[in-house]
């Protein structure tokens, strides 16, 4: 068959582009069909290791591994060629074909898409040659008239690919119809023939009651709603655009007495500092019963924790600041000296040291990012220029106290980091110690524990060893989200869409 490829266009971020081009990538995987995900740009900080042209090890965003993951396909860099990693409000780390450019990095945004669109076309071509069916994703609206004469990501992608277009609107957040018949009147005349229907995304109620909206727009547009997709709560796939709530806290919940006979509730509280990165490693404990997990942006939400993580971040020196500005550094160091259990991944890892040394200034902020840490493990973390990018499988040693579950755990995971960490010679005073070969340490006590590797969470021996049970497994959240869309759905729609 010709290649066909489907485009999962949004009136605005979080409208559910990402979750719903994954659920397409698992229901014609199901039709035994040859699938591969794509999107050309992404900007997130959330990012998964895969294989690189060449051999090696790239980035790519984690919305499009785990859309391959969906497609029953083997994630690699040309399925999102070009990821944007911000490291402040105004600049990011350019990613190309899964390996930084500082070249590309510093040049203004408007300056890259042309030097930019050759590779990305490249990449979707190899892949439309090599697969029966494209599910494509385009970022943010494809009506940003400000971005349009610079677009390699929507409107571009979609005419090179030939796409059949579905555009999908968040109905929870109000002006569903205002925001499906806005974004297709921006459209170019030749660009609105692309848009074969309307999903209305997130919807709770009567369905019903959205008569006679949806038939009115199609008078007003030519193009029909072919989907109501429920509000699913708890489907299983990680937020891609930030923490839960848009980046608002989410309080912990009071200690409770466990009844007779059930393992006593876990409450996490995950750092959300303004940089965070790889927050989707922590999908599973939303999963996992008896783990109750919040995100915290005050020490307030953090005093009633049992577990304190200090996550990936993409500015340590700069999300260091913002931690010690809002006094929750003192809120940290007191949980653990409490005998409170810390965790610190990648970053976090970092800041839990006693300093940091950016001697070339790779940390994204003025005068770069040496500085003292939080002080509760001795370590010391220099920066360097290039960059760690790398899957990893290893086995914990002789864990203690609080994380003693983990002794001889084997794991897999990803490292991606810019710095490089060692005991400092203070250990042996202090006794502290290395519990993975240069990816984690643990302080004389054993409630603080430092790691270099992301996925801890996506483990299913670590979730056993430490909370005795486990989340379900990815196979069954993608066949899950498969199974909402096929009802969701006109029936036939999704038919059409890849027919010659």
């Amino acid at each position: 068959m010709t290649t066909a490829c489907v485009m999962v266009l949004g009136t605005s971020s979080g409208a559910g582009k990402s979750w719903i081009a994954t659920a397409l990538c698992r229901h014609y995987a199901r039709q035994g069909l040859k699938v591969a995900p794509f999107k050309a740009q992404n900007m997130s900080n959330n990012a998964r290791v895969v294989a690189a042209p060449g051999g090696g090890a790239g980035e790519i965003g984690s919305a499009q591994y785990f859309q391959a993951l969906a497609a029953r396909a083997v994630p690699e860099v040309r399925m999102n060629p070009l990821l944007l990693k911000p490291e402040t409000d105004t600049h990011s780390q350019v990613v190309l074909l899964g390996r930084v450019s500082a070249e590309l990095s510093a040049l203004p945004w408007r300056g890259r898409s042309e030097r930019l669109w050759a590779p990305i076309a490249a990449a979707l071509d190899a892949l439309r040659a090599e697969n029966d069916v494209i599910v494509i994703e385009g970022a943010g609206s494809p009506a940003e008239i400000n971005l349009m004469a610079s677009d390699v990501v929507n409107l571009r992608v979609a005419r090179h690919a030939g796409a059949r277009c579905l555009l999908v609107a968040d109905i929870d957040r109000g002006g569903a119809f205002a925001h499906l018949y806005g974004t297709w009147a921006l459209l170019p005349e030749a660009d609105r023939a692309r848009i074969t229907g309307f999903v209305l995304n997130k919807f709770r109620g009567d369905a019903a009651l959205l008569a006679p909206a949806p038939e009115q727009l199609r008078q007003l547009t030519g193009v029909p709603t072919v989907a109501v997709v429920p509000m699913r709560f708890g489907h299983g796939l990680p937020e891609e655009d930030g923490v839960t709530g848009h980046g608002a806290s989410r309080p912990l919940a009071p200690p409770v007495a466990a009844a007779a006979g059930e393992r006593p509730v876990t409450r996490i509280a995950v750092v959300a500092w303004p940089r965070i990165s790889n927050l989707d490693e922590f999908q599973p404990l939303e999963n996992v019963p008896g783990v109750h997990l919040a995100w915290a942006r005050s020490a307030a939400d953090l005093q009633d924790a049992d577990w304190i993580i200090l996550p990936g971040s993409k500015a340590t020196a700069a999300d260091l600041a913002w931690l010690r500005a809002r006094r929750m550094d003192t809120a940290v160091t007191a949980h653990a000296a409490r005998g409170g259990r810390v965790l610190g991944i990648c970053g976090g890892l970092q800041m839990l040291g006693d300093g940091l040394i950016d001697p070339h200034g790779v940390e994204p902020q003025e005068g770069g990012g040496s500085g003292p840490g939080l002080g509760l493990l001795p370590l010391v973390t220099r920066f360097e220029p290039c960059k760690t990018v790398r899957c990893t499988a290893a086995r914990f040693g002789a864990v203690t106290g609080a994380w003693s579950a983990l002794r001889g755990v084997a794991l897999s995971g990803y490292e991606i980091h810019g710095g490089q960490t060692a005991l400092t010679t203070a250990a042996d005073d202090q006794g502290a110690r290395e519990v993975l070969p240069g990816l984690a340490w643990q302080n004389a006590t054993g409630n603080v524990l430092g790691v270099y590797l992301h996925g801890l969470f996506e483990d299913s021996a670590v979730l056993q060893a430490l909370f005795g049970a486990g989340a379900p497994s990815l196979d069954a959240v993608f066949d899950g989200l498969a199974a909402e869309i096929e009802r969701a759905f006109t029936p036939g729609v999704l038919d059409a869409l890849i027919a010659p």
